[in-house]
């Protein structure tokens, strides 16, 4: 398959209007657009009956107690993980395309609902919120990059797509993106993929836009 994006060019930097949050000068950061960028993908192979579409960061870290933190650093060496920003499953093989901001656009405070038309599992920011009053929810469907502000490490967004050849895989109403890869196992004809930067550090960021 191929896969390709006229919101970002593989192995570029994603625009801030398509993140969670971006840079603000004046309080580090402020929330963002978050609308999902475009995507579009051809050369489907032949017996694939739905497509599966995944949106992970590997370069969260797993120990959150030093993220966003004045005065600290969240060192290059830190543990890192996946965290899931999207997955949206059942999708007909005759699709070819997302169009940018029709499954998000803006921030939704304790989330977006599941929806009805294609199958979206909960984002990591379910449990990131969990803690917060005011934000805590079940996070549905596609929640930009948010990397914290004094990470080190600039964050790689990997937008995913596999060819699958069930019409629909077997999932509770609610899941999650870890459930929905091991849902897939023995399933996959093909897959194609980009992968996008960003980072809040301000540093980073300019360096990222040289």
């Amino acid at each position: 398959m191929r896969l390709w994006s006229v919101t970002f060019r593989d192995g570029g930097l994603m625009p801030a209007e398509y993140a969670f949050a971006e840079i603000d000068p004046a309080s580090r950061v402020r929330l963002a657009g978050n609308r999902n960028p475009h995507l579009a993908w051809d050369e489907v192979p032949n017996g694939t009956e739905s497509l599966a579409l995944f949106c992970i960061d590997p370069d969260a870290p797993q120990d959150a107690s030093l993220a966003n933190r004045d005065g600290q650093s969240l060192p290059l060496s830190a543990p890192r993980g996946d965290f899931y920003h999207w997955s949206l499953l059942d999708l007909p093989p005759a699709m070819r395309v997302v169009a940018a901001g029709e499954f998000s656009s803006g921030i939704t405070p304790r989330g977006k609902p599941a929806g009805t038309l294609l199958r979206q599992g909960i984002n990591d920011y379910t449990g990131w919120f969990a803690g917060d009053a005011a934000m805590a929810g079940d996070y549905y469907g596609y929640d930009g990059p948010c990397p914290p502000w004094n990470d080190e490490r600039i964050h790689h967004y990997i937008f995913r797509l596999y060819a699958l050849d069930v019409p629909k895989l077997a999932l509770p109403e609610r899941f999650t993106g870890q459930q929905a890869h091991a849902a897939m196992y023995g399933h996959i004809l093909d897959e194609a993929q980009l992968v996008v930067a960003y980072s809040l550090n301000p540093e980073l960021a300019l360096t990222l836009k040289k």
